[in-house]
């Protein structure tokens, strides 16, 4: 018996179709995944300061004095940190 290759090729259209469409949900949920990691530390790096500190008596913190300048930073001003520990050696 003859195969209807005509239903064969839609169901092969079919399928690739399926599969493409998989793929950019796929790459589309990537893509949104890694924008959301990289956005806000773009947002660090373009309209603030990354550096290094040691961590003082009571807790306290340093801004180096190029970036305090660079960012404009006056003694009394409000800011935000993020902290991430860096393993001691």
């Amino acid at each position: 018996m003859p195969q209807d290759t005509s239903s064969n090729k839609d169901d092969f259209t079919k399928m690739m179709e399926a599969q493409l469409e998989a793929f950019k949900r796929i790459s589309s949920t990537q893509a949104n995944a890694i924008s959301s990691i990289l956005t806000p530390l773009q947002a660090l790096t373009n309209f603030g300061a990354v550096f290094k500190t040691t961590v003082q008596k009571a807790g306290r913190i340093s801004i180096p004095e190029a970036e305090r300048q660079a960012l404009n930073i006056k003694e009394g001003d409000l800011v935000q940190v993020m902290i991430v520990p860096i393993k001691r050696v």
